[in-house]
Parts: C-alpha cells; sequence; structure tokens
C-alpha cells in the first residue's frame, strides 16, 4: 500500500519537469541577448540574474531527489526497486551539481558583461554534474521500460525507450554542429519523461490507498 508521504513524494516529480521548463523558458525569451542557438541553457546560471537559473538547477533536483524516494518507496520489492531510484537520484544530484557549479562562458557572448573565454574548475565540475545527469537519466528510463514491461504496461516500456533512444543520441554525439540545441531539446525531453512517468506512477500509488 502507497501512503500519503510516498504519493507526496511521487508528485515531486510530477513537478519538476514543468518546473523546470517553464522558469528556464522565461529566461530565454526575457534575458537580453540569449540565442538557444548558440548559446547552451547553462549560461543562464551567468550574470547577474544567473542566480534564477542556479535556483532552478537546485530545486529541480531537490525535486527528482524527492521522487527518487518515492519511486524506491512504491516498487520495492518488484522490478526496477533499487535500479530505478539509485538512477534518479544520480540525475537529481547531477542537477544540483549543475546548480552549484556554474559553467564557464566560453567565449559565447552571453551574457555581454560575462564574454570571457578559459577553463575553471567549476566549468569542469558543471560539465561532470551535466554528464552525470543526463546518463542517469538515460539509464533510469531504461531500467523503467523494463519496470514497465514486466507490469503489461508496454505503452509506457515503450515511451521510455523511445525517450532514452534520442536522449542518447543527442548527448553522446559529439559533432560541434547545433551543440546548444541539442542539449536544450535533451533538456525538454527528460523534463517531460521525468514528469509523465512520475504521473503514471503516482496514479498508480493512488490505486494502492
Amino acid at each position: 500500500m502507497a501512503d500519503r508521504l510516498t504519493r507526496r513524494l511521487l508528485g515531486a516529480g510530477v513537478a519538476a519537469g514543468p518546473v523546470f521548463v517553464a522558469v528556464t523558458t522565461t529566461q530565454m525569451l526575457t534575458r537580453e541577448g540569449f540565442d538557444v542557438l548558440h548559446h547552451p541553457l547553462s549560461l543562464l546560471s551567468r550574470g547577474a540574474a544567473g542566480w534564477v537559473q542556479v535556483t532552478n538547477f537546485v530545486v529541480a533536483g531537490v525535486l527528482v531527489g524527492g521522487y527518487a524516494v518515492g519511486v524506491r518507496r512504491l516498487l520495492r520489492p518488484g522490478p526496477a526497486a533499487a535500479a530505478a531510484p539509485v538512477a534518479l537520484a544520480a540525475l537529481g544530484a547531477g542537477l544540483v551539481g549543475a546548480g552549484a557549479f556554474v559553467t564557464d562562458p566560453g567565449g559565447l557572448g552571453f551574457p555581454p558583461e560575462d564574454a570571457a573565454a578559459g577553463t575553471t574548475w567549476h566549468g569542469l565540475a558543471h560539465a561532470a554534474a551535466t554528464a552525470v545527469g543526463l546518463n542517469a537519466g538515460i539509464a533510469a528510463a531504461v531500467v523503467l521500460a523494463h519496470r514497465f514491461s514486466r507490469a503489461g504496461a508496454r505503452g509506457w516500456a515503450g515511451y521510455c525507450l523511445a525517450t532514452a533512444a534520442p536522449l542518447a543520441v543527442l548527448a553522446w554525439w559529439r559533432g560541434p554542429t547545433l551543440v546548444s540545441v541539442r542539449l536544450a531539446v535533451d533538456v525538454v525531453l527528460l523534463a517531460a519523461w521525468v514528469s509523465l512517468v512520475a504521473a503514471r506512477l503516482y496514479r498508480e500509488a493512488a490505486a494502492q490507498r
């Protein structure tokens, strides 16, 4: 039986995607000089208003971390009861790390007052946190695809795999073409997947009351 706390934790996952995407999109549209064709979303963490995106990363990470606990409470001791929460927790940690360690400006011209090139330790840490988060998201999607397949929810299993495949292609593609756009698409795909699957698991938990 899923208790109220489990449902609330799963609800954190439902909220994580829309909140992160809404805050990021608002900044993309309102911060002067930002162009997603040339500027990675992480550059929104720089400049005078950078604290907004830093907070956005951290809040999303905390919400996904809570969601991971909810998934553990719901699924144990069944399929994916260990692997899925671990992968989701790593995704949450990656988001928190992406906020805690601000990316380097990279000489890309945004924000205008902070356009110098160069590599710093916190920029490298940001890149590592981003890589951890993306790969953990891919792993979580694959693991939950197996869980849904075992439960007979073939549509949800297919959705998980249909998300994991493009996430992997876009995240692992090392070419220089449209890097910022590829990362933005990954963010949207992953945010949508987290929240839609969380909503599906929330309904499952509610049915167990």
